[in-house]
């Protein structure tokens, strides 16, 4: 899948999660504040509880309104096999027993999975540890991603 259509895909399922996450926001607060929400005695907390969903899924729709906009104006660049890794970079990497896993370098939504012709691309982001581990290799590095106990082996074979 070429970048720009990856682009538009993640800027796709972010709008429509942004949606999502919106409408919740609004129909928690009007759960919240509504007639039958009112406390019958002092130990009565079910306005309180709707309260504090209806801030949470306010709050992660403005985390989305944020990476909405940083992929809005994300300058997508070329890479070769010679380029470090950056902000923007599909790397594709292969395990020691052959899997082929395919990694978008994003600036936010970082574990957005999206699914092509050839697979699945999962966006990281430059502060997650993959993407801290991957920022200034090259193809043909290697890099060693998860825990201590079950970290795996990886081969950068592709960089565009």
């Amino acid at each position: 899948m070429p970048k720009e259509q990856i682009l538009h895909e993640i800027i796709s399922a972010l709008s429509t999660d942004l949606a999502v996450f919106a409408a919740a926001s609004k129909a928690a607060h009007a759960a919240a504040t509504h007639a039958e929400c009112l406390p019958d005695n002092k130990y009565d907390t079910t306005a309180l509880e709707a309260s504090y969903i209806a801030q949470g899924q306010a709050n992660r729709a403005q985390e989305i309104r944020v990476a909405l906009e940083s992929y809005r104006v994300l300058a997508l660049h070329d890479f070769d096999d010679d380029m470090p890794i950056r902000l923007t970079a599909l790397v594709t990497l292969e395990c020691e027993e052959g899997t082929i896993r395919r990694f978008f370098i994003g600036p936010q939504a970082g574990g957005l999975k999206l699914a092509d012709d050839e697979g699945e691309i999962v966006v990281i982001t430059p502060g997650s540890p993959l993407g801290r581990s991957l920022l200034g290799l090259r193809c043909g590095d290697e890099v060693r991603a998860g825990g201590d106990a079950a970290a795996m082996l990886f081969t950068i074979v592709a960089v565009c």
